[in-house]
C-alpha cells in the first residue's frame, strides 16, 4: 500500500448543518455529492461529511458510542497570530472552543475547537514544519 491519505470522512448527525458550518469557515464544497454526502477539497486530500448512520452501515459497524473518539484533525497556519484568528473565526462559524491557544513544548502555539458534531480540530503554528505555498506541510527529515 502506498503511503498516502486520500480522504477523511466524518460521520455527522446532520449533513446540511455540518456543510453550513464548514462553509461558514470559508471553505467551498465540491460540486460532487448530494444531501447525503458533501465533499471539500483540502489540498491533496478531501474531507467528506456523511450521515453517521449511513457511514456506520457502509463500514458495517455500530453507529453508537460515547466519549472521545481518539482522533483530532489539525489545521496548521503560518504564524502564531494566525492561530488566534482561526480559532475566533471557527467560533463565529459555530464551533465550540475546547482549549484556548497556548505555547507548546515544541516551541509552537496551538488551541482546539470542536465542530457541531464534536470532532476536535487543533489549530497550530509549528515553527519546525515548513509550510509550502499550497498550505501543505513538509516534515523535517
Amino acid at each position: 500500500m502506498e503511503q498516502r491519505l486520500s480522504l477523511i470522512t466524518l460521520g455527522v448527525k446532520d449533513v446540511a448543518r455540518s456543510r453550513k458550518f464548514y462553509e461558514n469557515l470559508g471553505w467551498k464544497a465540491s460540486g460532487v455529492g448530494d444531501e447525503r454526502v458533501t465533499f471539500f477539497q483540502l489540498g491533496g486530500i478531501a474531507l467528506a461529511l456523511w450521515g453517521k448512520e449511513a457511514l456506520a452501515e457502509d463500514a458495517q459497524v455500530r453507529a453508537e458510542g460515547a466519549g472521545f473518539s481518539g482522533i483530532a484533525l489539525a489545521h496548521n497556519v503560518r504564524s502564531k497570530a494566525a492561530v488566534d484568528v482561526a480559532l475566533r473565526n471557527a467560533i463565529k462559524a459555530g464551533a465550540t472552543l475546547l482549549r484556548a491557544a497556548l505555547d507548546t513544548e515544541y516551541g509552537g502555539y496551538a488551541g482546539y475547537f470542536a465542530d457541531p458534531d464534536g470532532y476536535a480540530w487543533e489549530v497550530a503554528w509549528n515553527p519546525g514544519f515548513q509550510m509550502r505555498d499550497d498550505g501543505s506541510i513538509e516534515l523535517p527529515i
